[in-house]
């Protein structure tokens, strides 16, 4: 098996997050079946670290150098049993590989806006020739289905990283001290990159909803963790000088994933109202650690907080909504915890690695 990928290791994005479970799957499906992987990646350097997902023998990075990633690429790919890749913009070698050897199998793997908005040239002739389209929610192979033609697409939803620390034994209050936040503050929280150049994400509606449940809820407080730009991290905290809110936000910039559990631990509520989610890994970190949950049902956040059974699912257009959600969970909490088994049931490694398996073991009979 070939699994070609823009970035896997050294980058933070939720894609990257993506690709290294499914590599750590794709790994140990092939160990299962005395075959191997071999994962290719366009822009993590040759010295990354790989492990504790897949081993260094197993992967080769190109350092940025596309021309040699394509080649090589095909040179690899031309003959295997299956081709995964991991992004659209990927459909280049992934083409040629299905022209020069057609018994190849090969399969797209599908996130959300990269393949929502209208397709052309290669990435579109892909999409109709791949042996199959995965896609990781509902939403998003709608969004598929109806604009392209495609032989055959399914979802498989994204998992929880199998990495991930236990749920712990947390002493919430030292991580709330460590932020400046009181044990009697209800903490909201969202994780996801801050960035001028992505809207959708309604970080803005959130804070309207705090000044907005100011008179009865004065302990409400909003930690924002995610890698920022600055001309966002500066509008957002214009918008909370604006509404008279600034000391109730605070933006912590990147945090590690060992970090992340701490800062999930120290919350009472996660919310993320976003219409752009593919899928949104962050709602199940989150109810994999007990936190009620606040998404989107416009998007591919449906699927993670199963149409509502785990969480409450709002019109992200509509502020209201944002404020009613915020306001019934902060009066009682407790009544609106996901339960954690069905969490893991429906989202745990081993039910993706499930999924995959049945999907490769099919493509090699057919």
């Amino acid at each position: 098996m070939l699994f070609l990928t823009l970035n896997t290791f050294s980058a933070t994005g939720g894609i990257e997050k993506v690709c290294r479970i499914a590599s750590k799957a794709f790994s140990e499906i092939c160990n299962e079946r005395n075959s191997s992987l071999t994962l290719y990646s366009m822009h993590d350097k040759a010295d990354v670290s790989t492990e504790p997902y897949i081993t260094k023998k197993s992967f080769k990075g190109f350092g940025g150098n596309k021309y040699f990633f394509v080649i090589k690429a095909i040179l690899n790919g031309t003959g295997q049993k299956c081709v995964i890749i991991s992004h659209v913009n990927l459909s280049l070698p992934a083409y040629i590989i299905k022209l020069l050897s057609p018994k190849t199998k090969v399969i797209v793997m599908a996130h959300g806006i990269e393949i929502w908005k209208p397709l052309t040239g290669i990435k579109k002739k892909l999409i109709a020739k791949a042996d199959l389209v995965i896609s990781v929610s509902e939403f998003t192979k709608k969004q598929i289905n109806e604009g392209y033609l495609v032989r055959k697409s399914i979802v498989i939803n994204n998992c929880i990283d199998p990495l991930l620390a236990h749920v712990p034994e947390l002493d919430r209050n030292s991580m709330r001290s460590k932020l400046g936040l009181s044990p009697d503050d209800f903490v909201l929280l969202t994780v996801s990159r801050l960035k001028s150049t992505e809207s959708g994400k309604n970080f803005d509606k959130i804070l309207f909803a705090i000044k907005a449940l100011g008179q009865q809820a004065r302990n409400l407080r909003y930690v924002m963790v995610g890698k920022y730009d600055e001309d966002e991290k500066r509008r957002i905290e214009n918008v909370c000088n604006g509404l008279g809110i600034g000391g109730q936000v605070k933006i912590t910039g990147y945090v590690s994933d060992t970090e992340l559990p701490d800062y999930y631990g120290c919350a009472d509520l996660y919310v993320m109202p976003s219409k752009k989610e593919g899928f949104g890994i962050t709602f199940i970190e989150a109810m994999y650690y007990g936190l009620p949950v606040i998404g989107g049902l416009r998007d591919g956040s449906v699927d993670a907080l199963m149409n509502g059974r785990l969480g409450l699912l709002v019109d992200p257009d509509h502020q209201d909504d944002i404020i009613s959600a915020i306001a019934k969970i902060y009066v009682n909490p407790s009544s609106f915890k996901p339960d954690r088994k069905t969490v893991i049931n429906n989202f745990g490694f081993d039910v993706y690695k499930k999924k995959w398996e049945r999907v490769i073991g099919d493509l090699a009979v057919s």
